[in-house]
């Protein structure tokens, strides 16, 4: 998978934190993912459909980065992992996608995105709907720690 095609995703996911949580966070070595265990504790994961490629993409949260992300968003202190939790990543899964999808259309590259789903609980499950390699991209801040997941199948 090229770096055209993973960028947006990357770009997207830090501007969406730092915009929505004022939170900047720095990313580490990209590498392939060869097992479907999440390396965070809760998990939005959008399917993207179009003409010329399929996959989906999934960020996934730490627990003490959602916690924190979602107390910088909202202003609200919680303890545990819950439904605002569910619904902040679900949000900002459905955000990430949508600015890669604009920066990837303006290369030519369209899409239609379903509506993401979220996973919670320690050692759970991604499974990406297409045949392709996975490039797992993990992030770091000062709050905890992020996980990026891409799998697309190659464009025709």
């Amino acid at each position: 998978m090229n770096a055209e095609f993973v960028n947006p995703f990357l770009s997207s996911f830090i501007n969406v934190l730092k915009t929505m949580a004022m939170l900047d966070i720095k990313p580490g070595r990209p590498s392939l993912k060869k097992d479907t265990v999440a390396r965070g504790d809760v998990s939005g994961l959008i399917g993207m459909v179009g003409p010329t490629t399929s996959g989906s993409f999934s960020i996934s949260f730490e627990k003490e980065l959602a916690l924190n992300v979602f107390e910088m968003m909202v202003g609200e202190k919680i303890e545990d992992i819950s439904a605002d939790i569910t619904d902040m990543v679900g949000e900002i899964t459905n955000m990430v996608a949508g600015g890669a999808k604009r920066q990837l259309g303006e290369k030519g590259f369209e899409f239609d995105m379903a509506t993401p789903i979220v996973v919670t609980g320690e050692n759970h499950s991604i499974s990406h709907q297409v045949n392709g390699s996975k490039v797992l991209m993990p992030f770091k801040s000062d709050k905890g720690n992020a996980y990026i997941e891409i799998c697309f199948t190659k464009p025709n």
